[in-house]
């Protein structure tokens, strides 16, 4: 009877083992918590900015992810992967871990202007993303060295229609809406200039300020500062309407009827990421979105807080997409 009941309590501990090491094994194949509950952010996130840091999408990014970081409690680490007119990152989201651990900035550029500009590329908008909550929208700035003599876009028309040629736009990269809207503007004025792409608007907007460039369709947060300290002189905004942040600046439309382009900016991450998760992050970007606070801050840089459902969000870029498409091939811009 002793040896039984010592024996009893052996048997018993393999047993409890074998089921602790059956429930281990099954745990580690099964997926993640957050994925299966929708429970958002479990740890640090990693936001892929696709632009280079200083730019006006850089700036409103970092104000979103600081203010989410308030919300949720944890840090959100911003990333930037710049390159191609926000390709490199947007193909750096489109391959991450579809877990909801790493997201990133959905942007006009390579969502909706890119499938038409580009031959061959490395993503597929429709397929390869799940698309979350919308940003901001905003329109860009037209804005000159100080040394470019035109104070007005009809003296600036004239001032290019009289020396082809010999003036040059920079963008922040073939296939952004700075690019595209200098495109717009050669297009209905008439105009011969020299587009030089750049990696981002933060290095071609060091390089108008100094003066190696003439002008750029800047993105309005970053064009407005600089105009406001006296370093560059604005011209016009591209948006339908005047921007409530600058309602002195008038309207590319106003000189030339049929202009209009905005830029715009949303969240995004891999596809595959559960829709319980998707859902999560929209309803926490909706918050900040919300907030008084970054309200405020963007608006002070140009931009209105714009959130949608993930569903309208992926509808927009579709429609977005196919507004583009007849500007860019009429533009004849291609890039192979």
């Amino acid at each position: 009877m002793v040896e039984s009941s010592r024996a009893a309590p052996a048997g018993g501990a393999v047993v409890r083992r074998r089921v602790a090491l059956g429930l281990a094994a099954a745990a580690a194949l099964a997926p993640p918590v957050r994925a299966q509950r929708g429970a958002w952010p479990t740890g640090s996130v990693r936001f892929i900015g696709i632009f280079p840091p200083g730019g006006g999408t850089d700036i409103l990014s970092r104000i979103w992810c600081a203010k989410m970081g308030e919300i949720t409690g944890q840090q959100f680490i911003v990333e930037n992967r710049s390159g191609s007119g926000g390709n490199v990152g947007t193909e750096a989201i489109a391959r991450a871990a579809p877990d909801g651990g790493t997201i990133g900035l959905a942007s006009v550029a390579p969502l909706s202007i890119a499938p038409t500009l580009y031959g061959n590329l490395p993503f597929n908008p429709a397929r390869d993303f799940a698309y979350i909550s919308g940003l901001w929208q905003l329109p860009n700035l037209l804005v000159v060295n100080n040394d470019v003599p035109a104070r007005t876009v009809p003296e600036l028309i004239e001032l290019l229609k009289a020396n082809p040629g010999k003036y040059v736009y920079a963008s922040s990269g073939s296939g952004t809406t700075v690019h595209l809207s200098g495109e717009m503007f050669k297009s209905l004025a008439g105009l011969d200039m020299l587009h030089v792409p750049y990696r981002g608007g933060a290095p071609a907007h060091i390089d108008l300020l100094a003066g190696r460039v003439h002008m750029i369709f800047d993105n309005i947060p970053q064009g407005l500062a600089s105009a406001r300290e006296g370093k560059v002189r604005a011209l016009a905004v591209t948006g339908r309407e005047r921007s409530p942040q600058a309602p002195e600046i008038p309207t590319m439309a106003e000189f030339l009827p049929g202009f209009e382009i905005n830029s715009w900016g949303a969240v995004m991450g891999p596809a595959g990421i559960p829709a319980a998760v998707v859902e999560r992050i929209s309803v926490l970007s909706k918050r900040a979105l919300e907030d008084p606070e970054l309200v405020a801050r963007f608006r002070e840089n140009g931009a209105t807080p714009w959130w949608t459902t993930p569903a309208a969000l992926a509808e927009f870029r579709t429609a977005n997409e196919a507004a583009f498409a007849p500007l860019i091939r009429a533009s004849g811009a291609r890039v192979e």
